[in-house]
């Protein structure tokens, strides 16, 4: 059932999805689905669950190798994001567009509701803030809240130009670099 919603929220987006076609797609019924799942954003939530996995244990091996500073140590993570995103980009577009479902149940995770890209985030904040290039008195989780939305925007790139993965690096790194101008020690 779960590889059902992989492949259809990678075709058909988080919208054009119904619970209707999973189960149809898996070959079970659709009350066989609402027995696992009470919503179509749960089974969303599982699928990323699966599939970021390996992306956050690679994330996990590379970080605390990175040199450089705190905001080059944000391109490279940010990098490495766009790079696993690629390969299913309209998936990961429905990860995003599901943040803007209010009727998910709280047990639903869409971008956002997922911690793990924060706590990297601030956990390079944090040791950027030892090292000096991060200012002592900025509150760090406004400076998560700012580079997560960067990413999650800068996606429509996808849909507006037909960007790639090195289009979409470039526009993030950019970004990084005007928001690591506001964290950063003042002369």
């Amino acid at each position: 059932m779960v590889a059902a919603a992989h492949e259809l929220f990678d075709t058909h987006g988080y919208q054009g999805t119904t619970i209707r076609e999973i189960a149809r797609h898996a070959g079970v019924s659709v009350g066989s689905v609402f027995t696992t799942f009470a919503s179509k954003g749960e089974i969303l939530s599982e699928v990323m669950q699966a599939r970021l996995e390996p992306l956050y244990a690679e994330i996990d091996r590379v970080m605390p190798h990175l040199r450089g500073c705190t905001a080059d140590r944000l391109r490279t993570m940010f990098a490495v994001h766009f790079e696993f995103e690629a390969r299913h980009v309209r998936l990961f577009m429905s990860h995003i567009a599901a943040a803007y479902d209010w009727t998910l149940p709280p047990a639903a995770r869409p971008y956002g509701r997922t911690p793990r890209l924060q706590e990297v985030i601030r956990d390079t904040l944090i040791k950027g803030r030892t090292e000096g290039d991060v200012r002592q008195d900025v509150d760090l989780q406004e400076i998560v809240d700012l580079l997560m939305s960067a990413y999650a925007w800068t996606y429509r790139l996808v849909i507006t130009q037909e960007a790639d993965a090195r289009l979409l690096i470039g526009v993030m790194d950019r970004q990084i670099g005007l928001i690591a101008d506001g964290f950063a020690p003042k002369p």
